[in-house]
């Protein structure tokens, strides 16, 4: 071993609370970015194969009732490789051990086994016969919920029509990843679930025998989509097609899609912040060791080592440093990884995972983290290198003093000694000092960033329960029913108070943009279910007009007094040109609503409904649970105090640990700056500080000088960290959103206490322990170094 090899690890030893502290600033950022990238990489290739695998369809599309023979004209759509047509129906059911009434989606199973396409995996037991009219397989979510196994039994409302069917196995279908009902917000396996049932038993049940309702469409490579989609509407449009649609708005993929955005988003925006705060510490460190070691630098250049080698030694010292960090970051961006996708594997219903985190993931975190490191050590060691022998060996100039404005303006306040000296020595070193707030800054803003989550969440709660929709139960129609039908739903059992609500399949056009909405009709002064203003008042549809989310306002670019071009589906098959009325805020989907009059005047119909909103006695649900079930127009209930319930538990979870892991992020981040900047200003001024002591100070005012320089850094930095994560926040708030919901921007007060209460109690720890090495001082050989 070389005489620069052995300096190397003995500078390291030396070195190695101030080199942990920048390892583990370091770590955060290469396990963060392990993280999120071998999270999204998993779920993207678990998804992929799970969709090339069982052969996911590319497009979709419902109706009214369409013929059987039409699908031969659907598969000579130029660009369409298969087609499968099945009968798509809901249903209520009676499972036994379970009181509140269950919702499914029955789909037909063509006689010969599964389809050609969305092809289910068999987890248990086996396909219903093909001629059984008794026999159905179940999404094994449900099953597991409700305890169901093959052989149970249970009741369905087959329009209108009870029958007991017999559970013959459990699936899992690439289309029902993310299973969620009609109307909901999260997966409710315990009351929602997917049945797949033999073609024959399905069309005698629903009249639907040489007919379908439903379509999917695999898509040759390089076929347009959208010319695809046009041709299967002209198609499917006399006989009451709503609309067909590509995978990117299909439900259960829209929302994988919008987690795989969440953690590129991620990806994109927390790492670097790690790194740019590493280079940062190791030029701090390896400047003072520098500044320290110039007699040596001389020694070692006047025995015959290079500039090179000089330059070297001192990279080598900062790659050290980021090899620990980058192990550490290996190990627990690994495990995290590897927790997160499973995690979401389960949440998400994959029959599998594929846990690829490549080797290059390891690579260019492993990578960045040196080249960090190397950067912020670069200067440093250069100017090393570039020192002659002669002037290495001599102490260094001292630096010239003089009295500028600033320092009169501080003699005008007349303040003590040690608060001169401490602001003396921040103008003394202003691009460190600089770099040091901004660093400090950076671990407020990761705070101030992540604290908008839980503040974001109970704003969209609360506005989509609590102001938006206050009905305690949403039952659903299929198909819709006259809105008269309010007074029989208005005298079921317990039943307080009832509101209809009307929906319908459209789409709205402004220029060349486009987007398929479903309309929200309802009567003026609904109380149940209401409309949020943009300034969060409670307004009604205008009796001409429509109104809009600001979402969907903005993705077609239109405001109030626009006209926009709607295209009625679902058999009218009519456009019309309405103005916009205004717009409203909803955070869930894509709102565009209408006085139920003057929709039914565009429809040329008597009001129906799709919704009857219902204020219940929940004293009495067990009885109005027990009468839906044998309602034969009945095709779901949705119970929203229980979708509330379960919505903020999970919420509260996932806000729980993501608090806990940022705000252990920032006082890694805290401590790595803190620490390191009270050390190397220990190191700097231990002479004048032993003088003080010397001269008669205290041990609390020359304490007051070293922890008070720190603590005013930290001070400084509140308002620019509260600026940074106001902007990282913004960024991660239109990172996650999509057409499903929408993450407001909510920055409360008490956020930005939180992250300043925690980085400043973090950085006053951090210089308490540096502070007690002054206890530890020798004087006298601290006087004996030569500054």
């Amino acid at each position: 071993m070389h005489a620069l090899d052995r300096k190397l690890l003995r500078d390291f030893r030396r070195l190695w609370a101030q080199a942990l502290a920048i390892a583990l600033v370091l770590a955060c950022g290469v396990a963060i970015l392990l993280t999120t990238f071998g999270t999204y990489i998993s779920l993207e290739e678990t998804r992929t194969a799970y969709y090339e695998r069982n052969r996911f369809a590319d497009v979709f599309a419902d109706a009214t009732r369409a013929p059987r023979w039409l699908l031969r004209d659907i598969r000579e759509i130029e660009g369409v490789r298969a087609a499968d047509a099945r009968i798509a129906e809901f249903a209520v059911l009676d499972v036994p051990g379970r009181e509140e009434t269950v919702t499914a989606r029955i789909l037909s199973l063509p006689a010969d086994g599964p389809g050609h396409l969305n092809t289910p995996i068999l987890r248990r037991g086996r396909l219903p016969a093909p001629g059984a009219v008794d026999e159905v397989a179940v999404n094994e979510p449900f099953a597991q919920a409700n305890h169901l196994g093959p052989g149970d039994t249970f009741l369905a409302n087959l329009n209108g029509h009870q029958r007991e069917l017999t559970l013959t196995g459990t699936l899992l279908s690439p289309e029902f990843i993310y299973t969620i009902g009609p109307g909901a917000l999260m997966p409710d396996n315990e009351t929602f679930g997917i049945l797949w049932m033999p073609a024959t038993a399905v069309a005698a049940a629903f009249d639907m025998e040489g007919a379908f309702n439903n379509v999917t469409l695999k898509l040759n490579r390089g076929a347009s989509i959208d010319d695809v989609i046009d041709r299967l509407d002209d198609l499917l449009g006399p006989y009451g097609g709503f609309g067909a649609y590509g995978r990117d708005v299909q439900i259960s993929n829209s929302f994988i899609e919008s987690e795989l955005e969440q953690q590129k988003t991620a990806a994109m925006i927390l790492p670097p912040i790690f790194y740019v705060i590493s280079a940062f510490l190791v030029s701090m460190v390896i400047g003072r060791i520098i500044a320290l070691e110039r007699s040596e630098i001389g020694l070692l250049k006047a025995i015959g080592y290079s500039d090179v080698e000089i330059c070297v030694h001192y990279l080598l010292l900062a790659v050290l440093i980021a090899m620990a960090g980058t192990l550490i970051g290996w190990g627990a961006g690994t495990w995290l990884s590897r927790a997160l996708a499973r995690l979401y594997a389960r949440f998400f219903d994959f029959p599998y995972l594929i846990y690829n985190l490549s080797y290059s993931a390891y690579a260019l975190s492993g990578l960045l983290a040196v080249a960090s490191a190397a950067l912020g050590a670069a200067r440093s060691a250069l100017r090393a290198a570039r020192l002659p022998p002669a002037v290495a060996m001599a102490p260094p100039a001292p630096p010239r003093f003089k009295r500028t404005l600033f320092d009169r303006m501080v003699a005008a306040l007349h303040p003590t000694q040690p608060v001169v000296m401490i602001l003396r020595s921040l103008m003394r070193w202003p691009v460190r000092s600089a770099f040091t707030a901004l660093g400090l800054a950076l671990a407020v803003a990761v705070l101030v960033a992540t604290s908008f989550f839980p503040a974001a969440l109970n704003e969209m709660i609360a506005t989509t329960f609590d102001r938006s929709n206050r009905q305690d139960a949403m039952l659903m129609f299929e198909p819709d029913v006259p809105e008269t039908a309010l007074a029989a739903v208005a005298g079921l059992p317990g039943v307080l108070r009832a509101e209809g609500q009307y929906y319908q399949s459209a789409v709205l056009r402004h220029a060349h943009r486009e987007k398929d909405v479903a309309i929200e009709a309802r009567r003026p002064g609904a109380d149940l279910a209401r409309i949020i203003g943009a300034d969060g008042e409670v307004v009604d549809p205008p009796p001409h007009g429509l109104l809009l989310s600001r979402r969907l306002a903005g993705q077609l670019v239109v405001g109030p007094g626009d006209v926009i071009e709607i295209e009625l589906l679902g058999g009218v098959n009519e456009t019309h040109e309405v103005p916009v009325a205004g717009i409203v805020t909803q955070y869930v989907g894509l709102g565009a609503y209408m006085d139920v009059e003057t929709l039914s005047r565009l429809l040329r119909q008597a009001p129906r409904i799709s919704v009857a909103n219902l204020e219940v006695d929940t004293g009495a649900l067990p009885e109005l649970h027990k009468v839906l079930k044998d309602t034969p127009e009945l095709s779901g209930l949705i119970m929203l105090n229980k979708m509330q319930r379960s919505f903020e538990a999970t919420i509260r979870e996932n806000v729980t640990i993501m608090t806990t892991i940022y705000m252990t992020v920032a006082v890694m981040i805290t401590i790595g700056v803190a620490y390191n900047g009270a050390r190397i200003q220990l190191s700097e001024r231990a002479r004048e500080l032993a003088s003080l002591r010397i001269l008669g100070f205290s041990r609390a005012e020359v304490s007051f000088i070293l922890v008070g320089e720190t603590m005013l850094l930290a001070l400084v930095a509140q308002p620019v960290g509260w600026l940074l994560g106001a902007g990282i926040a913004g960024a991660l708030a239109h990172g996650s959103s999509s057409d499903l919901y929408e993450i407001p921007l909510i920055l409360k007060p008490a956020g930005f206490a939180q992250a300043s209460l925690v980085v400043l109690g973090a950085a006053l720890v951090s210089a308490l322990v540096v502070r007690r090495r002054l206890d530890r001082l020798d004087l006298v050989q601290v006087m004996k170094t030569r500054e």
